[in-house]
């Protein structure tokens, strides 16, 4: 590691110059996660909200711009709960005006889950000037940029899930029969640290 630089010592460790640039991308990318935390804690704050509760916003916006009917069966597999846990959770989201349930318009055995127009407002006005000031940010950047970019996260994604193991095209950047990179064996060339 070079000792050269009076910042203070990374998160990450490195033994090579491409550790050194892997650690800076992977403190740059601690720091952007720490933001978002602190941006998601405002956020719940503002809309006097749990986490789950915001998930479930997010995703039925998602699930209405592509015209697709949102169940609770839907929504639990997506946040992973039981059936139980998301009654609850849609009870108490109806009862603040953010949710409406109605019968499904071809299954009257099922119930479909949608947002509310004030739901939606809320949320433009809580996260339009984030979400403005995020897009500014990847404005200018080249189609290369921006194919190396979404290539690096695609395979952080993959890692951080630990689909690495079980999937064979080495969606980290490692194949699946290689053995890991260790403190001594540097990682290959596009290889995610």
């Amino acid at each position: 590691m070079t000792t050269g630089s009076t910042s203070p010592p990374s998160y990450w460790y490195s033994e090579s110059t491409e550790d050194e640039r892997g650690s800076q991308v992977m403190e740059a990318m601690r720091l952007y996660r720490a933001a978002e935390m602190t941006m998601r804690r405002q956020t719940q704050a503002s809309m006097a909200m749990g986490e789950n509760e915001l998930l479930v916003l997010r995703f039925l916006t998602r699930e209405s711009n592509r015209h697709h009917d949102v169940t609770p069966i839907a929504l639990a597999r997506h946040l992973g709960v039981s059936t139980a846990s998301v009654t609850a959770l849609l009870d108490r989201l109806e009862r603040s005006g953010h949710v409406k349930r109605s019968p499904h318009p071809s299954d009257r055995r099922k119930v479909v889950v949608a947002l509310t127009q004030r739901a939606d407002d809320e949320m433009r006005e809580t996260l339009a000037a984030m979400h403005a000031r995020m897009m500014q940010a990847t404005r200018g950047m080249t189609e290369n940029e921006t194919t190396a970019v979404t290539a690096f996260l695609d395979r952080m994604r993959c890692a951080v899930a630990d689909t690495c193991a079980q999937r064979r095209d080495g969606c980290c950047g490692v194949a699946s029969n290689a053995a890991p990179p260790t403190a001594s064996a540097p990682l290959a060339p596009g290889a995610a640290a």
